[in-house]
């Protein structure tokens, strides 16, 4: 069915949060919602998806408000009455609006979604990402999944991961990858502005953008730091950029300093995602040897022409197109990610072309990409 002859679709989306912090998963949720609008907007009649967000407070900058989508924003400073308050308005609007189905945005809410959905005989679809749902979840959570009418996930290693972790079965998994936007991230020139501010003019340098909080470690920062050593004795001249902010960078800095690299490693901050591209623009390399469930910051540089370095056993094998679009090593091995940083600086391997790198990943992950996934699931909503 073409999307101009469709009904208005009436969906629930239930979300911890999009707006309040920064992050992969809020990045995918907001391409989602970006999707939905472009694929709802030819219906009939005003689609009637209404969002309701757990941790999102009415002052958020949400450019998604419009006639296609109603959000709720649900924050209050009692948490234990905010989560009942989202619960009794999601049930209200269940009882009343009977929605076609529920988007369950985190397997937090899982048991929730299925709790109010199951008896009123609602589908309900969980939202997945990566490492929240790898391991062996706890029964309630693992219930939920199994009762699910289907499961989103952004990769095939999170998929399988979490089905042989969880005895799920994979037909109940659709794939809905991240996707990046070929318009904003291009190859570009170095910003000689940007060189002469971070003092990286005439260096080859390595970049990674990473949340630093303590509970992130497996980012792999600090490994890329340790590498940097050995890097050196080949490229002196080399410089890691560091963009993205939290509590783990005094460590870093500290660490940097042990082993006789401070002047080398760069910490600029957190950088709007409206600003990013000029930084990934800077580099000769990305790399983020980390345990990621999709990974995309990885698209960005791709987009951007970078060759890229990720970890050996995530989801990052979906970006690089398993190695086609990069190097993937141990996530931990300050060694292979310094073998694997002078081969790409080197940049003799058809991995360092940057037109290949752009073509191949805008190919597969680009925006109108994503918006035809969702057209065929909405397309099997309709015709079910």
């Amino acid at each position: 069915m073409h999307k101009s002859q469709r009904r208005s679709p009436n969906y629930l989306f239930c979300f911890l949060e999009i707006f309040s912090s920064e992050g992969g998963i809020q990045s995918y949720v907001k391409d989602i919602l970006k999707a939905y609008l472009s694929v709802t907007a030819e219906t009939d009649s005003p689609p009637q998806a209404e969002v309701f967000l757990l941790r999102d407070s009415p002052d958020c900058q949400n450019p998604f408000e419009s006639k296609n989508l109603k959000f709720y924003y649900l924050k209050t400073d009692l948490v234990w009455f905010g989560r009942l308050n989202f619960a009794a308005k999601i049930l209200i609007n269940l009882v009343q609006k009977r929605p076609e189905r529920v988007f369950c945005g985190h397997i937090n809410l899982a048991p929730l979604i299925q709790t109010l959905c199951e008896p009123l005989g609602i589908p309900y679809t969980i939202l997945t990402y990566g490492k929240e749902v790898w391991e062996t979840l706890p029964p309630k959570y693992q219930i939920a999944m199994s009762k699910a009418d289907s499961i989103w996930t952004i990769s095939k290693y999170t998929r399988d991961r979490t089905c042989y972790n969880n005895q799920l079965n994979p037909a109940k998994f659709q794939i809905v990858p991240c996707v990046v936007d070929g318009d904003i991230f291009t190859i570009g020139s170095k910003s000689e502005d940007l060189l002469a501010k971070y003092n990286l003019t005439g260096a080859k340098i390595l970049m990674t953008v990473a949340r630093l909080r303590s509970t992130d470690i497996y980012k792999g920062v600090d490994v890329t730091i340790q590498a940097l050593p050995q890097i050196a004795k080949t490229f002196p001249n080399v410089k890691y950029l560091v963009i993205g902010r939290g509590d783990d960078r005094p460590r870093l800095t500290q660490l940097a300093a042990d082993l006789g690299v401070a002047e080398r490693v760069i910490f600029a901050g957190f950088v709007p995602q409206e600003n990013l591209a000029s930084y990934y623009r800077l580099a000769d390399a990305y790399l983020m040897p980390s345990q990621e469930g999709f990974g995309i910051v990885y698209l960005e540089a791709l987009a951007c022409g970078l060759p890229v370095l990720a970890g050996d056993a995530d989801g990052s094998a979906d970006p690089l197109q398993d190695g086609k679009l990069g190097w993937r090593v141990p996530h931990r091995d300050q060694s292979a990610v310094a073998v694997a940083c002078i081969e790409m600086l080197l940049g003799e391997d058809i991995k360092c072309d940057r037109n290949f790198l752009r073509e191949q990943t805008l190919a597969r992950f680009s925006f109108e990409s994503l918006c035809q996934s969702l057209e065929e699931i909405f397309q099997a909503d309709d015709s079910g």
